[in-house]
């Protein structure tokens, strides 16, 4: 029975899936940049296939090119965390995200949802300022002190909504309770409406790489209630997340996505 089932199982497998993942795990710690050649020898695969992988990755957002060397970007953080945040949104019955932070901005690089927020539906790829996010405040709070001052330098702080903090003192405060206590929680200064708790999401080096949060309606929930609620749930699932980094040759996620 089973040496007449194995062909027909081997005819439904997805031979180009398969190669995809053969090239990305190619990359490795000690491997953040490789050439065709390198990636072919690794995945076992003829350079043309692998170049064809590769032109699929890159046009799909998942690998980018320096010279002539080819580099995994942040978009593959989808692949290891989409089905934890799909986890975590069932069991909170809510949205959860992973985003990046991006110049001034934060960019979504994997979410999920049950509920739809009013007044706010991102997806994968959207971006919102940093300064008004949970998410932004958790990467910021992680930056080094030069970057930051950077950021505070150049930065725009636009009102979104009344309660959307703009005063730089007043947000570097925010900035340094979020790195003092591990998480940071916003409520309606993104949009109204929308309260969300975030926290940060670490490499094998221990820096701050992205941050996982935890969307709701703020008539729904109150920021005690959210971070009672939520803070330990989201810790383990960056913890999840972050061991799954470590074996993982991550570049500056903050760069473009």
């Amino acid at each position: 029975m089973t040496a007449t089932r194995t062909p027909a199982l081997r005819r439904e497998a997805m031979g180009g899936l398969a190669k995809g993942l053969a090239v990305i795990r190619a990359f490795g710690r000690d491997h953040a940049a490789l050439s065709l050649s390198d990636i072919a020898r690794s995945a076992g695969m003829p350079a043309a296939t692998a170049r064809r992988c590769l032109l699929t990755l890159e046009e799909l957002g998942y690998v980018t090119r320096n010279g002539r060397s080819f580099l995994l970007r942040p978009k593959v953080l989808e692949l290891g965390a989409a089905y934890l945040l799909e986890e975590l949104a069932r069991e909170t019955a809510d949205s959860a995200a992973l985003c990046v932070l991006d110049g001034a901005e934060i960019a979504y690089v994997a979410r999920t949802s049950v509920r739809t927020l009013l007044r706010l539906e991102a997806h994968v790829g959207s971006r919102f300022p940093a300064h008004a996010t949970s998410t932004g405040r958790v990467l910021l709070a992680g930056l080094g002190a030069e970057r930051l001052q950077h950021y505070f330098a150049n930065a725009r702080f636009e009102a979104l909504t009344a309660n959307t903090v703009v005063d730089p003192q007043t947000l570097g405060t925010l900035i340094d309770e979020a790195r003092r206590n591990g998480y940071s929680a916003v409520e309606d200064e993104l949009a109204y409406g929308v309260i969300a708790l975030a926290v940060p999401v670490f490499d094998h080096r221990g820096h701050v790489v992205a941050a996982l949060n935890s969307s709701s309606h703020s008539g729904r929930t109150t920021r005690t209630r959210l971070i009672r609620g939520r803070l330990a749930m989201l810790q383990q699932v960056s913890r999840q997340i972050s061991a799954d980094l470590a074996a993982v040759p991550w570049l500056s996620l903050s760069a473009q996505i």
